[in-house]
């Protein structure tokens, strides 16, 4: 088997039929509105489905290669109150990234396969860029970072005109790139701009 996938906040399962596109299997998702359940439970009857994400052990959850998932963008969106990371919804963000921490430990630990996941994908609105005064966007890269380096830090813009449409951070044995991508450009018939991590 190639490279294998979780979802998380998968929806209707868009992540894991664009990933099953370019050769990747889908594993397992979490999701917990019924209707997306029903439609990723008839377009991937093979991949389980893990339910509410706040209830998942990623020690015990079949580990794969690749986790991703558009942790929910009410909180930081400029159409939203900006609650931020602080807000019930998109603070769901550090579950996803408990998770993967989880994943991490538990396989460090089997001698007979590698760490996993060995890759992250997450995608949100470009709001997140702005959400508590660019200190939102800051959190998520230094969270994906201490993925890796538990005492990374990471600092706000220094030229002060806060975060760039693009970017990335090297570190020691991990990267993290982000970039702003549209929608409609790939076949989509609207203008559907999203941060891609």
């Amino acid at each position: 088997m190639g490279l294998t996938l979780g979802s998380l906040f998968d929806g209707a399962g868009t992540i894991p039929f664009a990933a099953q596109l370019c050769g990747i299997t889908p594993i397992w998702s979490s999701e917990i509105e019924k209707f997306p359940c029903a439609v990723t439970a008839k377009r991937f009857p093979n991949m389980k489905q893990l339910g509410d994400i706040t209830k998942i052990n990623g020690r015990e959850i079949e580990p794969v290669d690749i986790i991703a998932g558009g942790f929910p963008c009410q909180d930081v969106s400029t159409a939203g109150k900006r609650t931020g990371l602080a807000g019930q919804r998109s603070g769901l963000f550090f579950e996803m990234i408990r998770i993967v921490k989880e994943m991490r430990d538990a396989t460090s630990k089997r001698a007979d396969e590698p760490i996993r996941p060995r890759y992250i994908v997450a995608e949100n609105v470009p709001g997140l860029f702005s959400s508590n005064k660019g200190e939102d966007f800051r959190v998520v890269l230094e969270e994906f970072c201490r993925v890796k380096d538990e005492n990374a830090q990471i600092p706000k813009p220094s030229h002060g005109g806060g975060w760039t449409s693009s970017g990335a951070i090297l570190g020691d044995g991990y990267s993290v790139a982000w970039r702003v991508l549209d929608a409609q450009f790939w076949g989509v018939p609207q203008r559907r701009r999203r941060i891609w991590l």
